[in-house]
């Protein structure tokens, strides 16, 4: 058992006992009931992106407790007794799913969790892994394509109509109000990717997380500074010498670091290769939302700063 896998324990552990500590005080107070806030359908999500998904979806009808925080690496978590708390009280947990959030089983379950659980990645194509146990799943990183957001957003429509009929009318209309913007934003990406010329559309990135991004706008994966789709697989020597080899090989113009990720890696491998790299504010959003302020502050914003990104530095 690993040291992070022991610590994760403990945390559940005593979590656990909050959350009964928490339900007695609840059931003696006389006050607001389990999975309601007033009028509010009380829902959890895992990810930025997923609760930025649902608050477009719920609007003014749900509650959000967003358990990832902005920039937090969303692969190895551990989750606080106040998640654990929060999944315990709510009536809906949305995640992302393909094996993203490897905690979270383990978190309901002790939890006591009694609602739905809303997999957002439910009729989403799934691109595989390299047979790894760490890709057994498939690719994770769903969002990156924004029709596939139509899909996960849709999977949470459905969810929340179901738990709150009366606010059918109000989630189909969020909902439509929201698929709009997703299409909008596909079709302007597709037109500024188109603006590259063909043999410049080349991306290096910190790790395998733009695979869905590159299939649908048809950008050539070159490689990237930790070659899983995993943040905490190992790098070796030779991953480096290899990336470095293929970057000069194919002309690729510069490396992209990402906001949850230290770019020292990144800019060791873009000197040895003679490119530059984007670090910093121009750093893509890969696994998580920027906080409130940031160009990544929303998915919309999100993939379109990376896009902006991407293509000013490739032109």
């Amino acid at each position: 058992m690993t040291v992070a896998t022991q610590k994760r324990r403990s945390i559940v552990a005593a979590a656990s006992v909050l959350v009964g500590l928490l339900a007695l005080t609840a059931c003696g107070s006389g006050g607001t009931t389990q999975q309601t806030a007033g009028s509010k359908l009380l829902v959890v999500a895992t990810t930025t992106q997923v609760a930025d998904f649902a608050r477009q979806v719920g609007g003014a009808r749900v509650a959000v407790t967003q358990i990832l925080k902005p920039n937090v690496d969303p692969h190895d978590y551990d989750p606080s007794p106040a998640d654990i708390a929060a999944i315990g009280k709510a009536r809906i947990v949305v995640k992302n799913g393909v094996g993203l959030e490897k905690w979270l089983d383990q978190t309901i379950s002790s939890a006591g969790f009694e609602g739905t659980v809303v997999d957002t990645s439910a009729g989403v194509t799934i691109r595989k892994g390299n047979g790894t146990d760490e890709e057994k799943a498939g690719d994770p990183h769903i969002w990156h394509n924004p029709l596939n957001v139509v899909t996960m957003s849709t999977d949470i429509e459905k969810a929340f109509e179901k738990a709150d009929p009366q606010g059918a009318t109000a989630y189909r209309a969020n909902l439509g109000a929201y698929v709009n913007k997703l299409k909008a934003l596909d079709a302007d990406i597709t037109k500024k990717i188109d603006s590259l010329p063909a043999n410049d559309r080349k991306l290096v990135t910190n790790h395998d997380a733009f695979g869905y991004y590159i299939d649908r706008y048809h950008l050539q994966f070159v490689g990237s500074v930790i070659p899983s789709f995993d943040t905490s697989a190992e790098l070796s020597g030779k991953d480096i010498q290899d990336l470095v080899a293929k970057i000069k090989a194919t002309g690729t113009k510069a490396i992209f670091s990402e906001s949850s990720l230290p770019p020292k890696t990144a800019q060791t491998i873009a000197q040895a290769a003679g490119v530059k790299v984007e670090a910093g504010e121009d750093s893509l959003y890969g696994d998580t939302l920027g906080p409130a302020g940031s160009a990544g502050a929303t998915y919309l914003q999100m993939e379109a700063h990376n896009t902006d990104v991407i293509v000013n530095a490739l032109k």
